[in-house]
């Protein structure tokens, strides 16, 4: 498969990973304690907020180098595990970032199959370079 939109999605991935991180940094706390009178649920907030923000930027980081050890065309279970870590951050970084900023505790319990997601994709990786030559390295030499 093309890497082509992958990267794309990775670029992208890592550009709102930054500015989710910043926003974490620099103006996230000082909101949250606008709309809260409880500091230990302000920091709790704010710590979800940045685990979701390193969580997607590594595995923006992790999907370029699943293309780039991809040599210019994804294998199958390459491609598949692409997808799953795009599914993963979206789950993972997606509820944690909902529940920060809302508080609504439903996002807390999707969190875990974005965490799994993640696994299985780390995991179709390794499968990925265990399919042969034409899978994600080139092992001929």
């Amino acid at each position: 498969m093309n890497p082509r939109p992958w990267i794309i999605v990775a670029a992208l991935m890592g550009a709102s990973g930054v500015a989710l991180g910043a926003y974490h940094a620099h103006g996230l706390e000082k909101n949250l304690a606008k709309q809260l009178t409880d500091s230990e649920e302000v920091q709790q907030r704010v710590d979800q907020f940045g685990s979701a923000a390193r969580y997607q930027m590594y595995h923006a980081a992790a999907l370029l180098g699943l293309i780039g050890l991809s040599a210019g065309r994804l294998s199958r279970c390459a491609t598949i595990a692409a997808t799953l870590l795009l599914i993963g951050v979206v789950l993972f970084s997606g509820s944690l970032y909902a529940l920060a900023l809302t508080g609504t505790k439903v996002y807390a319990h999707i969190a875990p199959f974005g965490g799994l997601t993640l696994i299985a994709a780390w995991l179709s990786m390794a499968g990925a370079v265990t399919q042969g030559t034409r899978s994600l390295v080139d092992d001929s030499g």
